[in-house]
C-alpha cells in the first residue's frame, strides 16, 4: 500500500514523458506520486533520439549519465528509396556544431529506468506494477485516482494536479472524449532485434537508417543499438500489416524479399527472440490541459514513428509540462491557463514534423528527389530532422515542399531519381 494519500502532484505513466515531468515537480518540493503500471526495467519502441533531446536531459542534469549507461552515439540520419538507393547521410554534427550536434540510440529498458531514476532521485514517490482504476476530475481543489497495488489491493489517492503521462492508453484524453484520430496515419509496426546485422565500420558514424520497400506500401527503420544488436521494425498502414492473413513473422520476412536494402543488412543476421507488434495510431487532442490537469507525451498525441520524434516530444512535453505545475503549486494557480501555458508554443513545433511525416507518406514523393531540386532547403531539412522545431522558421522548407508535391500528385511534374 501507498503510504501517502494525498500528494501536490500524481503522474500517470513512468515513460519519458512522465519521468520528466514528475522529476521537474518534485525538485522544487513538491510532494509527488509517479505511478508506473509495468515492471522496471521493461523494453518498449522507440530507440532513437533526436538530438534536441540533449537539453531536456541537461535540465536534468543527466547527460553524463545517457554516455555512463554506453548507449550508442547516433550521428545522423539515412533514407534508402523504393529502388534501394540510399541518400547522402544527414550528419548532424555538418549542420551545426553545439553540444546536441549528436544523439543516442537507447535501450528502452535502461533509458526509461534511468528517467525513472531521475525521478526518485529527485524527489518523486514511484511505484511500478500498479494499475490506474479510474480517475475523477473534480471541479474543488483536489481530484482522485483509484489505483491497484502489485499485492492486488484497490486504494484512492488524491491530488491537486494529475499529469496524464499514459501513453496511448490516454486515459483522460478517453475519458473526455479528446482524441482525434488522423484517419491517413493509422500505422502499426512489427519489430524485434537481430544480432550480426550489418555495422558501420570502424572510424564510420553510426545513422538511423529508414528504408523504403519496394512497392512503397511499407518501409523498415534500421538502429543499431549498445549491445552490439541491431532493431529493426517494419511500419505501414495497420490493415496492410495486421490484416491480410499470415502471422506477424511471415509479413515480415515477405517485407525483407521487398526491400533490398534491408536483406543486404540482415544477410548474416539472426533473429533474437520473437517480434513485437505495437500499432502506432495517429492522434492529437482537442485539449491537452484542464484545472488541475495536464497532458504529455503520447497521451497529448502521437503522430509517427517515421522521424524518431515521439521520445523527443515526450520529453519536451514532460519538461514544459512539469516546469507549468511546479510554478503553478507555488503560487497556488492550477488553473487550465497556467497549466497550459506551454501547449501553443508546443504546438506551433510539432505542427512541422506532422507536415513532414505526411509528405513522406506521399508515395510519389522522395525526399532525396527535393532537395536534389532544392538544396537550399537541405539544412532546413537537417533542422527538421533533429527536432529544432521550436525556434527560427521551421516550417520555410514547406514554401517550396507544399507545391511541389501538388504538382507530383497532380501528375503535372515528375520526380528526379
Amino acid at each position: 500500500m501507498i503510504a501517502n494519500r494525498s500528494y501536490d502532484c500524481i503522474v500517470i505513466g513512468g515513460g519519458p514523458g512522465g519521468s520528466t515531468a514528475a522529476a521537474l515537480v518534485a525538485e522544487q518540493g513538491h510532494s509527488v506520486l509517479l505511478i508506473e503500471r509495468d515492471k522496471f526495467p521493461r523494453e518498449h519502441v522507440g530507440e532513437s533520439l533526436m538530438p534536441e533531446a540533449y537539453w531536456v536531459f541537461e535540465r536534468l542534469g543527466i547527460v553524463h549519465e545517457m554516455d555512463r549507461v554506453g548507449f550508442t552515439r547516433k550521428h545522423g540520419v539515412q533514407f534508402v528509396n523504393s529502388a534501394g538507393k540510399e541518400s547522402r547521410p544527414f550528419i548532424f554534427a555538418e549542420h551545426e556544431d553545439r553540444p546536441s550536434k549528436e544523439s543516442w540510440h537507447v535501450k528502452r529498458a535502461l533509458f526509461d529506468n534511468l528517467l525513472y531514476e531521475t525521478a526518485y532521485n529527485r524527489g518523486a514517490t514511484c511505484v511500478d506494477q500498479t494499475r490506474v482504476l479510474d480517475i475523477t476530475i473534480s471541479d474543488k481543489s483536489s481530484h482522485r485516482v483509484t489505483i491497484q497495488t502489485p499485492e492486488g489491493k484497490e486504494q484512492e489517492v488524491v491530488a491537486k494536479v494529475i499529469i496524464d503521462a499514459s501513453g496511448q492508453s490516454a486515459m483522460i484524453a478517453n475519458r473526455k472524449g479528446l482524441k482525434e484520430v488522423y484517419a491517413d496515419l493509422k500505422k502499426a509496426a512489427i519489430w524485434g532485434y537481430f544480432e550480426g546485422a550489418q555495422r558501420a565500420g570502424a572510424g564510420k558514424p553510426e545513422l538511423t537508417t529508414i528504408l523504403h520497400t519496394e512497392s512503397k506500401d511499407a518501409w523498415f527503420w534500421y538502429i543499431p543499438v549498445m549491445d552490439g544488436s541491431v532493431s529493426v521494425g517494419l511500419v505501414a498502414d495497420n490493415d496492410f500489416l495486421l490484416k491480410r492473413g499470415g502471422s506477424p513473422q511471415q509479413t515480415f520476412a515477405a517485407e525483407i524479399k521487398n526491400c533490398k536494402g534491408i536483406q543486404q543488412r540482415l544477410q548474416d543476421a539472426t533473429q533474437i527472440g520473437r517480434l513485437q507488434i505495437a500499432k502506432e495510431f495517429s492522434y492529437r487532442t482537442t485539449q491537452q490541459a484542464g484545472d488541475g490537469w495536464v497532458l504529455v507525451g503520447d497521451a497529448g498525441g502521437f503522430i509517427d514513428p517515421i522521424y524518431s520524434s515521439g521520445v523527443y516530444l515526450a520529453l519536451k512535453s514532460g519538461m514544459m509540462a512539469g516546469e507549468a505545475v511546479a510554478e503553478g503549486l507555488g503560487k497556488g494557480d492550477v488553473s487550465a491557463k497556467q497549466l497550459g501555458r506551454w501547449t501553443r508554443d508546443f504546438e506551433s513545433g510539432v505542427k512541422w514534423i506532422r507536415k513532414l511525416v505526411r509528405a513522406y507518406y506521399t508515395k510519389e514523393f522522395s525526399i532525396g528527389a527535393f532537395i536534389k531540386e532544392h538544396p537550399q532547403h537541405a539544412g532546413n531539412l537537417t533542422d527538421l530532422l533533429i527536432g529544432k522545431v521550436f525556434e527560427g522558421n521551421p516550417g520555410k522548407i514547406f514554401d517550396d515542399m507544399d507545391p511541389y508535391i501538388e504538382k507530383i500528385k497532380s501528375g503535372e511534374m515528375q520526380p528526379s531519381a
